[in-house]
């Protein structure tokens, strides 16, 4: 069993950055990939970024790419999520997901173990 739960989300100007944390829990949980989705109101849960467990591979969505950089601290258990250059349509709630397969997916259904999602409002 692994928990996870995000944290550093909050209301930022366009433009601006935040560093999302998503802290895992669990004797293996470094040995899972983890992925970052997120869900804007009245929109399906998208894919954001997934790493995987020894954060030597990542994969980003279009959308992101260029923006966004994903990592992990494995000593720490803690996965993160660097938001720069934020957009009002990057507003959503973002969710951490571990994956017990150790290579990242972009597949919602590939990950087993969900947090509770963190809010991210970007202002115009």
């Amino acid at each position: 069993q692994v928990q996870v739960a995000e944290s550093g989300g909050g209301l930022v100007q366009a433009g601006g950055s935040l560093r999302l944390s998503c802290a895992a829990s669990g004797r293996t949980s470094r040995n899972y990939a983890m992925g970052w989705f997120r869900q804007a109101p009245g929109k399906e849960r998208e894919f954001v970024a997934t790493i995987n467990w020894s954060g030597g591979t990542t994969y980003y969505a279009d959308s992101v790419k260029g923006r966004f950089t994903t990592s992990r601290d494995n000593a720490k258990n803690t996965v993160y999520l660097q938001m720069n250059s934020l957009k009002p349509e990057d507003t959503a709630v973002y969710y951490c997901a571990a994956r017990g397969n150790g290579n990242g997916s972009s597949q919602r259904d590939d990950y087993h173990y969900w947090g509770q999602g963190t809010q991210v409002t970007v202002s115009s």
